[in-house]
């Protein structure tokens, strides 16, 4: 079969569809607590923004014909993905409507309307309104001298229509009417009529705690005084929009003579970028929807009409409040690295054996103790680091700022590209100028998305480099919550490897060779490709042949190929991909040999591991690249493998119990649609809680091997 057959495979956009399907299954699923519940279905809705603002609108600035490997144009892809999100929609508000807000009332927590608020509460909310919100509320008319307002992304609007004045004259439509063989009246309304928009302030708090556990929506408060902001003037309709707005970056730096300024100065920008999505409540008149999509230049499919309070994402902080930790999961407790739990000096202890970390059932104080130590210690004299995402107050931001102010030769590459963390890298970047770090900006043309942190240190003997390699960013808020792998080591081979890697980085270099490392764009794909064919070649030769990995996302098409190929060799391919799947597992002579499987749970499967069985001499490696094209021919990526053999059982161990996984796996289907293995007689297996209990046995037991329980060492066909 010819292997650009469209239908091996399924489209990038309706496969990331699937994926935030699976996020809202945590959501309905009441086996969760109902606020883990209420806080998946807000990440359901934050994904579908960020799909809006990046995916839709590079699809709909597409023109002619194109057609991705799935076979659909650009048009086709939105209609359907116009289909899709309806669908979701549809399962978001009856989940939030139906199911989770009847087991909030049960608990004794009331979202309530104006209507139903008593005496007392309709007190509080009227001096809410006086008080507070009618001083910081802007009413913006519409007519001829006052055009439409500039909406700003994603924030929550009231659009007010308006009777209009007895006297007005009334403007009539009409259209022919076949069947009755006369001119029919479409539409009669006054010319008088008048409409404005107010929009919801997000200076305060929109969910508004009235009395004790009942809340109140900031727009539902403003709707009851909406008359008091237009004194003279009867409001005839209101209806909710918020509109979504094209927020990718697009800079041409082959152009621009100073990336930070140009990237600052395209953030401002961002919030006005083109509406790509309205979200408008029931009741908005026919007119006034002409209006909107006149004056955003948006036609109708890409209006979404919500059956209940806009904008689900914004309930993320309430779930998450202190007040309901008795309704959330139990909180678990990060296990010390084993390694360096009485360890005096990490140096010693990386110089003696390579250690691997599983976050955040690992604490990720190592990492931060890492970079911290180089600081402070005498003999270091240099330190190299790539920063992609590092959070708010970001303590290995700081102590690299430490170790410069104690004279320290400090590089660090921030990525300022990092999509949405873009300001956040810019303030840091310029903190970290400011304290005599060399700051780089990365490569023209490419993101830096790799993460090594590089020490320099004088020893008795030699200068020695001592290194963290990660699949997952420098930042110890997201470390709490993304499932991800980091290795220490001072192998010299991998330390030279890094010294050109920083070298490329920062200078000019046009290596192409590496001892250890596969680096993209160069040399990561040629690699995966090799690694992938000899796995085919050792099947048909008879020989031990199977690829079982772990990523984020599945989509180049000619990985897709090559996996295909080596599943027609007879190479048994187990995959754990947690979200875009463009591969097509079970298809008779092309992909019989792979299964595809998927885990959503509480923490976000987000390391990158790549197991060959080469013939029975495996070869592991970890990376911050998933297979994607971006990763491969658009970023600075490394993969690296791990020789230590204890290592490498660790990491087996880690894919085996995710893939016998029977609690929050899904197996992908031949259609692209996934489903939860059966539990039939089978005791329940939980891998993030599995991993989670053998990082604590470990941190008390840190020289005893821990090999995988007898239902672990079982491999799963699913």
């Amino acid at each position: 079969m010819d292997l650009t057959d469209p239908t091996l495979y399924v489209n990038r956009e309706l496969s990331w569809l699937e994926f935030n399907e699976r996020v809202l299954e945590e959501a309905i699923d009441k086996n969760n607590p109902l606020m883990e519940r209420l806080k998946f279905l807000a990440i359901s809705a934050s994904n579908l923004d960020e799909f809006f603002m990046v995916r839709v609108s590079s699809i709909m600035r597409k023109e002619g014909e194109i057609v991705d490997a799935s076979g659909m144009t650009a048009a086709t892809q939105l209609a359907a993905i116009s289909k899709r999100v309806n669908e979701m929609i549809a399962k978001q508000y009856s989940c939030f409507t139906r199911s989770i807000l009847p087991a909030m009332e049960k608990e004794g927590i009331r979202l309530l309307n104006y209507e139903q608020l008593d005496a007392k509460q309709k007190f509080f909310a009227d001096n809410y309104f006086d008080d507070v919100l009618y001083q910081v509320l802007t009413p913006m008319a519409i007519d001829q001298s006052r055009p439409f307002p500039t909406i700003n992304n994603h924030t929550v609007n009231i659009f007010i229509e308006f009777a209009a004045d007895k006297d007005a004259p009334f403007v009539r439509g009409v259209k022919w009417d076949e069947k009755q063989n006369c001119w029919e009246i479409t539409e009669e309304r006054p010319v008088g009529r008048k409409y404005a928009v107010v929009q919801v302030p997000t200076v305060v708090p929109r969910i508004v705690k009235i009395f004790e556990n009942d809340y109140i929506l900031l727009e539902n408060i403003i709707l009851a005084h909406i008359e008091k902001l237009f004194p003279g003037y009867d409001v005839t309709r209101t209806a909710l929009i918020r509109m979504t707005r094209n927020s990718d970056i697009d800079i041409h730096e082959e152009e621009v003579e100073d990336l930070l300024d140009e990237m600052t100065r395209s953030l401002r920008g961002r919030r006005w970028g083109e509406a790509v999505r309205i979200e408008k409540s029931k009741g908005m008149g026919k007119t006034a929807t002409k209006l909107l999509e006149k004056a955003t230049g948006l036609s109708s499919e890409y209006f979404y009409e919500i059956s209940g309070p806009l904008d689900l994402s914004e309930w993320l902080k309430f779930a998450a409040s202190s007040e309901f930790a008795r309704l959330r999961f139990k909180p678990i407790k990060p296990s010390p690295a084993a390694a360096f739990v009485d360890a005096k000096n990490m140096f010693d202890v990386i110089r003696k054996n390579d250690v691997l970390v599983h976050h955040p059932y690992m604490s990720f104080d190592c990492v931060v103790r890492f970079v911290q130590e180089a600081a402070v210690d005498p003999r270091v004299l240099a330190i190299k680091q790539t920063l992609y995402r590092v959070s708010g107050k970001s303590p290995i931001v700081n102590a690299l700022i430490q170790a410069a102010e104690n004279g320290k030769q400090v590089s660090v590459l921030v990525e300022l590209k990092a999509r949405f963390d873009e300001e956040n890298n810019i303030n840091w970047a310029k903190k970290m100028e400011k304290a005599g770090i060399h700051v780089i900006y990365g490569l023209i043309g490419l993101k830096t998305h790799c993460k090594v942190c590089l020490v320099m240190r004088r020893e008795d003997d030699a200068i020695r480099r001592y290194m963290h390699l990660s699949t997952g960013n420098y930042n110890e808020s997201t470390a709490k919550i993304y499932s991800d792998l980091g290795f220490f080591t001072c192998r010299e081979t991998f330390g030279q490897d890094a010294s050109v890697l920083f070298n490329v980085l920062t200078g000019y270099s046009k290596i192409t060779e590496w001892q250890k490392f596969a680096v993209a764009p160069a040399t990561l794909r040629p690699a995966l490709t090799r690694l992938i064919q000899n796995e085919a070649k050792y099947a048909s030769e008879g020989k031990p042949a199977a690829i079982t990995a772990r990523m984020n996302s599945l989509s180049d098409i000619e990985l897709i190929q090559e996996l295909y190929r080596a599943s027609q060799a007879g190479v048994k391919i187990r995959l754990l991909v947690r979200g875009i799947c463009c591969l097509k597992p079970g298809i008779p002579g092309i992909s019989e040999k792979i299964s595809v499987s998927s885990i959503i749970d509480r923490y976000l499967e987000h390391g990158r591991v790549f197991i060959f069985e080469n013939a029975g001499r495996n070869k592991i490696y970890l990376s911050s690249a998933d297979f994607m094209s971006r990763n491969l021919n658009r970023r600075v990526e490394v993969m690296f493998p791990i020789e230590d053999e204890l290592l490498q059982q660790e990491l087996i161990d880690i894919l085996e119990i995710s893939l016998v996984d029977n609690v929050k796996r899904r197996i992908a289907e031949r259609d692209g649609t996934y489903k939860k293995p059966s539990r039939r007689g089978l005791p329940a297996v939980h891998s993030q809680l599995e991993h989670h209990r053998r990082a604590e046995i470990k941190s008390k037991e840190p020289l005893v091997f821990l090999p995988p329980n007898d239902r672990m060492k079982k491999k799963s066909d699913n």
